[in-house]
């Protein structure tokens, strides 16, 4: 096992020599700047809340006391920045790094284990982060092949089987664009042309709506970080939109519907808010006090990683041993309470995905209709 070097802080006091906790840094690289800095600074909230709560209430590792601190650095949505940070954080003695875009999680997965080795904690439903088997790495969301067959149907079944693209250009994007298209082939309908344009950059999405209703689209699917996503939709109902949308799983309703009125969002499929959810009230309520805003699954899936985090580090007896708490993942999963697990939680699979429980839903009349209940696991 490699050697790291995590130092207890002397408490300065007059004279006293007494040690103060042992603090664990951990690592984050994520979009804080740009189009897609609401989306990070979501993902962000999540882990410093969790944190927050741990050093309030105190962990204990192998008799010591632990305190931990979040490093969180901009990578700006790029993955060749987010290798220059992991790189920087882990060269830090930092073995746990959340990040929390595709195009960012696939490059640095590679360096996981090399040396130094560390734990990545993917926020992405990108089902190639699976597919890749790479031992150290701990996947929060669902993946999103699980949302394919479902919006398809539902959307087809509602609207027609003509399909129009303006979909992120992200590697996230492209990936969920190129499903999106062969599902809806699958089930019969006709894929039109590809407008996608980069959410992170684009602020007028006219032209590119412009393009995509000139085809007569009964649907369109959309998607990225929320607010550029309702932007899309904005543009596409004051030019007489009719039809649907399928809504990528990175853009939240609850997000949306801040920026537009909720109304624009009828006859959309997405994912069903954080806040709908059964058991999600007592999160809801906290996160809302402390930071004045809704949570999404961001928030709440990456406060739960990071509670699942803290628990594995007390079952391996360890801060700074990654395989060891990645080993420790599905029994820490099951252990936590329901207060820190957000959504029904069943564990954590051997390829390191969190398998809980999510809900398909579709906006109708300005409220959520639930349409299927799908678990994480696939």
């Amino acid at each position: 096992m490699k050697k790291r070097f995590l130092f207890s802080t002397l408490l300065a006091l007059a004279g006293s020599s007494a040690l103060a906790d042992k603090v664990v840094s951990i690592g984050y690289s994520g979009p804080l700047s740009g189009g897609a800095a609401f989306y990070g600074k979501d993902v962000q909230s999540g882990i410093d809340m969790a944190i927050a709560e741990l050093n309030r209430t105190g962990v204990t590792v192998k008799g010591e006391k632990v305190t931990f601190k979040l490093v969180a650095l901009d990578d700006r949505y790029l993955p060749n920045e987010t290798a220059t940070n992991v790189k920087r954080l882990t060269s830090q003695g930092i073995d746990i790094v959340f990040v929390p875009h595709a195009g960012g999680i696939l490059t640095v997965q590679p360096l996981t284990n090399r040396d130094p080795e560390f734990l990545l904690v993917a926020y992405s439903s990108e089902p190639k982060i699976l597919d890749s088997r790479n031992p150290l790495t701990f996947m929060l969301p669902p993946r999103y092949d699980n949302y394919l067959q479902p919006f398809t149907a539902t959307q087809m079944k509602a609207f027609g089987k003509r399909l129009g693209l303006i979909g992120t250009t992200s590697a996230y994007g492209k990936q969920w664009t190129d499903a999106i298209s062969d599902e809806w082939k699958k089930q019969g309908g006709t894929v039109l042309s590809n407008n996608g344009v980069d959410y992170n950059t684009t602020v007028d999405y006219s032209s590119a709506v412009t393009k995509a209703l000139a085809e007569k689209p009964d649907v369109l699917f959309i998607g990225g970080p929320s607010q550029p996503t309702a932007l899309v939709v904005k543009a596409a109902r004051e030019q007489g939109f009719k039809g649907g949308f399928i809504v990528m799983d990175q853009a939240k309703f609850e997000q949306m519907d801040q920026v537009i009125p909720r109304s624009y969002l009828d006859g959309s499929v997405g994912v069903l808010p954080t806040k709908e959810f059964a058991g999600t009230q007592l999160f809801v309520t906290l996160y809302q006090r402390l930071y004045k805003k809704i949570p999404t699954s961001e928030a709440a899936l990456n406060y739960m990683g990071m509670n699942i985090i803290a628990k594995a580090m007390e079952l391996a007896g360890t801060t700074d041993d990654p395989n060891a708490i990645r080993a420790q993942l599905n029994a820490a999963a099951k252990a936590l309470p329901q207060s820190k697990t957000v959504y029904k939680l069943f564990g954590v699979t051997d390829k390191g995905h969190v398998d809980a429980e999510f809900v398909v839903a579709s906006v109708k009349g300005g409220k959520y209709t639930r349409l299927r209940l799908i678990k994480t696991f696939k």
